[in-house]
């Protein structure tokens, strides 16, 4: 049995291995905070978590083989617990070692992100922020709040991860961004999370100008029958909204279908075949003055679950992050309406 099995109660919730008393949290805070660990230490137990194999994290930070092992048994000794299983095909984190992880990763991102900022605010230029968001408040709110918050700090550095929401919670928790907007998805513990919800999404399904439905007045799901598609991957939100809104008239999902995450290849797609693309209406709208496009006026309206802003508890924002999160707040709860979908 390893580490993480003996870490199960008999209901399957995980708890320490048996043998291991529980003490209280404070002791074990103090305890670690006046212990030798260092900043290679902190390293060395990332670079295991991300190649699983003691040689490759030491060549990742330029040590010897052996000097990593040594380094490996100085933290366990220092934190008391064992924090990584050592297997035959490498090493995997143990409750422990997750738990130590997490927070390690935490606290290299916060001294990288401090090093940037002290050097953008030395030079003047207003320091860095790192968020994510699912592509329609990419469009909208996104932008809009950056172009407000560059007029008082021009020199700003923001980077924007435009991606799914379990890839941002995840990104999020790896303390990779400050801040998201997306979904909490489903799978995923929201304890961690501070979530503002901002409200339900409005899709829309995009087809080429000439396409046999650009005609029609009122589209029904009827109409949408045995067509040719363009959808995300199956279990996406936008295209359970699709199969589940034709589901209620009585309509078969769509079974020819091009699979693409890409908004690259669905435009393609939707402009040269009779392919329909389902997209945020924010997104869709973006292509339609150039001609090419139509919105299908659907007889009934196509929405996706509430997305939200969201921060990792406990987590302070930097003060550039703290200024564009305050913009954000004001476009999606400042009377502007957000319209999303993934």
């Amino acid at each position: 049995m390893g580490a993480k099995d003996a870490g199960k109660d008999d209901d399957g919730l995980a708890g320490p291995p048996r043998g291991v008393q529980a003490t209280g949290r404070g002791i074990h805070g103090e305890r670690l905070l006046r212990t030798g660990l260092k900043l290679r230490h902190l390293n060395l137990l990332v670079a295991l978590d991300d190649h699983r194999k003691l040689h490759r994290a030491a060549m990742a930070l330029n040590l010897s083989q052996p000097a990593a092992s040594k380094m490996l048994g100085e933290i366990e000794k220092i934190v008391g617990v064992p924090l990584f299983e050592r297997l035959a095909r490498g090493v995997e984190p143990t409750w422990y070692g997750e738990a130590l992880i997490r927070r390690t990763r935490t606290v290299l991102a916060e001294l990288g992100q401090a090093g940037e900022e002290i050097a953008a605010l030395r030079a003047g230029e207003g320091g860095t922020v790192a968020i994510g968001s699912v592509m329609a408040p990419a469009v909208d709110a996104v932008v809009s709040a950056i172009q407000s918050v560059r007029r008082r700090l021009p020199q700003l550095q923001v980077s924007v991860d435009v991606e799914t929401s379990d890839v941002l919670a995840e990104r999020l928790l790896a303390s990779r961004l400050d801040f998201a907007i997306a979904r909490i998805p489903n799978g995923i513990d929201p304890e961690p999370f501070d979530y503002r919800e901002v409200g339900p999404e409005e899709a829309c399904l995009l087809v080429r100008a000439d396409h046999p439905l650009a005609g029609k007045d009122v589209v029904s799901a009827a109409d949408l029958h045995d067509r040719e598609w363009v959808l995300q991957p199956r279990g996406s939100l936008l295209r359970r909204s699709i199969e589940v809104m034709m589901r209620r008239h009585g309509v078969p999902p769509p079974t020819r279908v091009v699979v693409t995450g890409s908004i690259l290849m669905t435009l393609v797609m939707a402009g040269r075949t009779d392919a329909i693309a389902p997209l945020a209406i924010p997104v869709a709208e973006m292509f339609l003055s150039a001609g090419s496009f139509k919105i299908l006026r659907l007889e009934e309206r196509v929405t996706v679950e509430p997305f939200g802003l969201i921060k990792v508890k406990g987590r302070p924002l930097s003060p550039a992050a703290a200024v564009l999160y305050a913009a954000i707040e004001e476009e999606v709860f400042g009377g502007g309406e957000v319209r999303a979908a993934e």
